[in-house]
């Protein structure tokens, strides 16, 4: 394809993934009751939510608009996504070679799943750390939570903790191109711990102790899984290669040829040659 070709090509799978996040998010927007209680039962659960008989309060003439709004954009994302990845899968996948376009399939469902799963696990234990910060100031302060401050945290948190649990996608990747090996993702384990809980510390909404805590536990385990798949993966690598020396080639590598020319004998099928039958 020339270049005006593949500019045609992605101008049109844009328009179609812009024309299913609106979509989504039309019918997310007139879901917005349900929607709303699932994101505020995390408040309810709190203490303060109790107290408050779960009630947000919105402060500004706008914040009830740009609340909705923002869940309507990010749910239509959400809930858009098996269409735009398609297409982003469709636009790239024939730029790929075979083996590539395996682990590109097998990158994206893994990506789905940790993300779908680090979401859940922020959505679970969110109540914790937002008890905590509405309750830090003891009895006699009374915190009066509004919506749009209350959501913005919801959604960054699911947002970080979605993200977060794509780490062991990425130290996948590169043990898988060679970039990241086993012996070296042993060496830096303490490192990796000490990165973890930092970064951990940086990209949570709130940054007190608990939610931090207990997004950096889950990934330094994520990170002990990914030593044990690359080392079973490296482990059945070697085995290939001792028995087929180009099993590991990729389609763009040439493989080794044998220089010592075979023995014509070896071609000649039984019963021909010189001591075959004659013909009558």
């Amino acid at each position: 394809m020339s270049l005006v070709d593949h500019i045609r090509e992605l101008r049109t799978r844009l328009g179609i993934s812009a024309l299913a996040i609106a979509v989504c998010m039309v019918v997310v927007w007139f879901l917005w009751v349900p929607l709303f209680d699932f994101l505020k039962q995390p408040y309810c659960d709190t203490g303060a939510g109790a107290e408050a008989d779960c009630e947000l309060f919105a402060i500004s003439v706008f914040d009830q608009i740009r609340v909705r709004l923002r869940v309507a954009a990010i749910g239509g994302i959400v809930l858009a996504a098996p269409v735009w990845l398609y297409q982003v899968g469709a636009f790239i996948t024939p730029a790929l070679h075979r083996q590539e376009r395996k682990y590109a399939a097998g990158f994206l469902a893994a990506s789905l799943v940790l993300f779908a799963i680090g979401t859940t696990f922020a959505y679970l234990t969110i109540s914790q750390g937002l008890d905590f910060l509405l309750r830090i100031g003891g009895d006699g302060i009374t915190t009066i939570t509004s919506v749009h401050a209350y959501l913005n945290f919801v959604t960054l948190c699911l947002l970080a903790f979605g993200f977060a649990f794509e780490f062991p996608v990425v130290v996948t990747f590169l043990n898988m191109v060679g970039i990241f090996p086993v012996a070296t993702m042993k060496r830096w384990r303490r490192g990796m711990y000490l990165a973890i809980f930092i970064a951990s510390a940086i990209i949570t909404p709130s940054q007190d102790p608990f939610t931090f805590m207990i997004m950096a536990i889950p990934i330094c385990g994520l990170y002990e899984l990914c030593i044990l798949l690359a080392r079973l993966r490296e482990r059945a690598a070697r085995r290939r290669r001792a028995t087929d020396p180009v099993a590991g080639l990729a389609d763009d590598e040439t493989s080794t040829l044998d220089p010592q020319p075979s023995s014509l004998d070896e071609d000649v099928p039984s019963g021909a040659g010189a001591g075959g039958p004659r013909g009558t």
